[in-house]
């Protein structure tokens, strides 16, 4: 049976008889209906809901930003909960000047950005040649690259130490190699010391065994398998070798996961403490700092009047809220290429 049509006349008929009825029917009709009062309730315990999660989420982070203005007197006046009484920016002075927070952030930057650069790229071409060629071992490399993933970096603390702390570029025992050469004909005499550099981390970032490096060949290789085969096969027939589609066609096209993979790399590396444990043994003598080494109080913050445990706290605190305010700003700005990578490289459903 077919519907009825509803034809003009029944609309005006229809208007006609709405406009006729009183302003009170019309509303108790809206109103006081169930279909209005669980419409109200869902929306009153969403608003509720995310009220509770934002509150619990954002809570933390409002009480230390607001701590990190307080005075040490505000520490022991009872009547001080959030808002300081007596606010200042002497804690942000004393840190940035005492603990040589420009000389750390000039630092890390700079090993953040060598680092992040290189991981994306060698993650780029790794990804690539695992979802785009065949060749036998494929799935055993893929293999081992997840395997980097789960296997704890802390087995791996005084191996991977050793190596850097006696540098020996020989590949095979018993074979002569780069260092044997060198020592042949007098130019060095002893294994070289790479640790308290940043030659540790350019190298296993540019070899693609770095912390981290196997989540992001994990997702570059993701990426590259939804990228359609025709587009390589069109360069190919046109002449273009491997290397030039790569990077004229392929790369262009991965330019949001790159950027993704970019962000990931240089906040992992700003806030590390893993290889900067490791590698950067003689901070104390060499005066070279990055920003792990910023999270102390500062001699004259903690000789104040009144100094307690609370603001001592709320000091190092603030240390850590000098950290991350790059990586905030960064974020704002790079926000929705993160989002797109993310969404493009198949490690959410």
């Amino acid at each position: 049976m077919d519907a009825p049509k509803i034809t003009k006349e029944t609309k005006n008929k229809i208007r006609v008889e709405f406009e006729r009825t009183s302003l009170k029917e019309r509303l108790k009709t809206k109103f006081i209906s169930l279909n209005f009062v669980k419409t109200v309730v869902f929306y009153a315990f969403r608003l509720v809901l995310l009220l509770g999660i934002s509150y619990i989420i954002l809570f933390p982070f409002l009480s230390k930003i607001l701590a990190s203005f307080m005075s040490p007197q505000d520490f022991v006046d009872v009547t001080v909960k959030m808002i300081p009484k007596n606010p200042t920016l002497n804690n942000y002075w004393q840190i940035i000047v005492e603990n040589n927070y420009l000389s750390a952030l000039l630092n890390t930057t700079l090993l953040s950005l060598m680092c992040a650069v290189a991981q994306t790229f060698i993650c780029c071409v790794i990804g690539y040649g695992l979802s785009k060629f065949k060749f036998r071992g494929r799935n055993l490399i893929f293999m081992l690259v997840i395997f980097t993933m789960v296997v704890p970096h802390g087995t791996l603390y005084l191996s991977m130490y050793m190596q850097f702390r006696y540098f020996d570029l020989s590949i095979f025992p018993g074979i002569p190699g780069l260092f044997e050469i060198m020592q042949s004909i007098g130019l060095i005499d002893k294994l070289p010391n790479l640790t308290n550099s940043f030659w540790p981390l350019f190298v296993l970032s540019i070899t693609g065994l770095a912390f981290k490096n196997g989540l992001y060949i994990f997702m570059m290789r993701n990426f590259f398998k939804g990228v359609p085969d025709e587009l390589e096969e069109s360069a190919y027939i046109d002449g273009s070798g491997v290397f030039r589609t790569f990077l004229q066609i392929i790369l262009p096209l991965s330019i949001p996961m790159m950027i993704t993979v970019f962000l990931f790399s240089f906040a992992w590396q700003w806030t590390d403490e893993f290889y900067h444990g490791m590698f950067f043994t003689s901070v104390t003598t060499t005066g070279f700092k990055l920003m792990p080494d910023i999270v102390e109080v500062p001699i004259t913050l903690s000789a104040l009047p009144g100094s307690t445990n609370l603001y001592t706290e709320a000091v190092t605190n603030t240390c850590g809220i000098l950290i991350i305010l790059p990586l905030v700003i960064i974020y704002l700005f790079c926000q929705k290429y993160l989002v797109q990578g993310i969404e493009r490289s198949g490690i959410v459903g």
